[in-house]
């Protein structure tokens, strides 16, 4: 399958590169086309990334009929105009996360998708992971008992970036850091049945850290922190009634540590050898093009727009909506 991808950023690169590693191993893929704002930048990317294509407008990309798949790789901000655009032209997309600014544009997108049956997915990328399935499994085996709490954290010193800042980008740290924790709580606990939230509001009116509580009728509980000013442990620690387990690097799990009792290291399991991580959601959204699917098993729609809703809640909690926002 031929990808074009949508936006000469640095995460388009590690995508660019993935692509390229995928192909030495085998996969049936091409690096093909780059889209950008203006034709220097595109030919820059494509120079230095190997594409064969450079496109310097997005729907000059999509107009390429060979495209078979587009990776968007663009400010939250723009994800829906940038999906719009690729439906006008019937091409599936994997779009970076967060998927949308709100949940009214996510519905709209996918509604449009189901209708012209063109196949999209949201890039959160720890969903597609191996790493997702070994943590279920430690669990079912009750390596550490009834689970009972946990916690998650995600902090990196990025604030001078120009879109972190930016509200009419949808910036700060929810949904460019915040949506790490929350899925990773979700994929371990499911849905919760309460979230409260706080942040801490820059003077650029965007959230700079956030603290964000899920609770559970049967008294399970996820405490959740992101921010977007200092560097954090990245860690997921979920606590039995019979032990723990740490996973180092919720943002692309590296291992997970499993204690007793007596807080004792009984087990290590290392993340299996992987190009960047991206490549699993790339060969899961090939495979669903293939089958003639529109939604991947492991992000299904409703998980999209489930998690949409969740961040519109914690923004409506902290104050912090959006410039387009009505």
């Amino acid at each position: 399958m031929k990808i074009g991808i949508l936006g000469a950023g640095n995460i388009a690169a590690t995508m660019a590169d993935t692509i390229r590693e995928m192909k030495k191993q085998g996969d049936d893929v091409e690096l093909y086309a780059i889209g950008s704002r203006t034709q220097a930048k595109a030919d820059r990317f494509a120079i230095n990334t190997g594409c064969k294509k450079a496109y310097g407008s997005y729907e000059d990309l999509l107009k390429d009929p060979f495209i078979d798949l587009v990776y968007i790789a663009t400010p939250h901000s723009e994800h829906y105009q940038n999906m719009l655009l690729c439906l006008k032209y019937e091409k599936p997309v994997l779009c970076e996360k967060a998927f949308t600014a709100n949940v009214e544009q996510a519905q709209r997108i996918l509604m449009m998708a189901e209708l012209k049956g063109v196949p999209v997915t949201e890039a959160i990328w720890t969903r597609y992971m191996p790493m997702r399935k070994m943590i279920r499994d430690l669990l079912e085996e009750g390596v550490i008992g009834e689970v009972r709490t946990l916690t998650a954290n995600l902090s990196y010193q990025i604030y001078d970036k120009h879109r972190i800042h930016q509200a009419e980008l949808c910036g700060g740290a929810l949904l460019d850091v915040g949506v790490y924790p929350m899925n990773f709580a979700e994929m371990v606990f499911g849905h919760p049945d309460r979230i409260t939230a706080t942040a801490f509001m820059s003077e650029d009116g965007v959230d700079e850290s956030d603290s964000i509580t899920y609770t559970y009728k049967d008294g399970r509980t996820a405490v959740l922190t992101c921010g977007t000013r200092a560097i954090s442990d990245r860690q997921g620690i979920i606590y039995g009634d019979n032990g723990y387990m740490i996973v180092e690097n919720i943002n692309n799990p590296e291992r997970i540590h499993v204690y007793n009792l007596m807080r004792e290291e009984v087990r290590t399991i290392e993340c299996p050898e992987q190009i960047s991580g991206y490549e699993y959601e790339v060969r899961e959204l090939m495979e669903t093009i293939r089958s003639g699917k529109t939604e991947c098993p492991s992000m299904p729609h409703r998980e999209t727009l489930h998690m949409m809703k969740e961040l519109d809640m914690i923004r409506s909690q902290i104050g912090y909506r959006f410039p387009f926002e009505k």
